[in-house]
């Protein structure tokens, strides 16, 4: 089994061990992501170059969530999990808003030397994420397009790790369809937000297609589809 095949594996299984975790937070009543009171409530980077992306988190969530939409804490540790342990090179995201999520991503990717290339209509949004990029010392690393994805993502070329869709809900299957050739096999798709509506047709693509796995995961906060493109 080559490489690619073994962190795809290792991403696979992480999923399926953060599913009973889940269980069990909604159980004990925890709200917010994987359960905001989780047993690991704060940050702990491992490095300079973390301690640098952990202090623009924490700054995110003390001061900005309100400036955009973004992810729960534990949403974003989930995402940064997957990128490494695949050893993503290669991530995108639709739906930059703050930079939020995308800093968790690039946590992983500082350690893969991979890169992140995010998608953002919002004029406003872009300027914030650039300049938290900048503040967290990973700009040189992350691509921020500015306009319409669904136009913009033309300019893509693969093989693409790791896809987080976090945009317009109505617009994932769209997304989807111009994006599924460029995700390499073992390639992951997370999909954020699949019970809010306008999914439907996203959910019955990723569903009846025998090329694709997919897991959607109860989260506290809503619901994650993770699509697996087989080899």
């Amino acid at each position: 089994m080559n490489n690619n095949k073994l962190f795809s594996a290792s991403a696979i299984l992480i999923v399926m061990m953060i599913i009973p975790l889940i269980s069990q937070a909604q159980r004990g009543g925890m709200r917010g992501g994987f359960g905001s009171t989780s047993t690991q409530s704060s940050i702990l980077p491992k490095n300079d170059d973390e301690k640098k992306i952990v202090a623009v988190l924490n700054d995110m969530t003390a001061t900005q969530r309100a400036q955009g939409a973004n992810v729960p804490m534990d949403d974003g540790r989930f995402l940064r999990t997957l990128v490494e342990s695949m050893g993503a090179r290669n991530v995108v995201e639709i739906g930059t808003s703050n930079g939020y999520s995308a800093l968790w991503m690039l946590l992983g990717l500082k350690r893969t030397g991979g890169r992140l290339t995010t998608f953002e209509i919002e004029a406003s949004s872009v300027k914030l994420a650039r300049q938290n990029f900048k503040n967290a010392g990973v700009d040189s690393i992350a691509t921020v397009v500015e306009g319409d994805a669904h136009d913009k993502v033309k300019t893509l070329k693969g093989p693409i790790d790791l896809l987080f869709l976090d945009a317009d809900k109505d617009g994932y299957h769209d997304y989807l369809k111009q994006l599924l050739p460029l995700v390499r096999p073992g390639g992951l798709i997370v999909a954020h937000n699949m019970d809010q509506g306008g999914t439907q047709s996203y959910i019955s693509a990723v569903t009846n297609n025998a090329d694709l796995e997919t897991l959607f995961i109860n989260t506290g906060s809503g619901s994650v589809g993770v699509t697996l493109k087989k080899y």
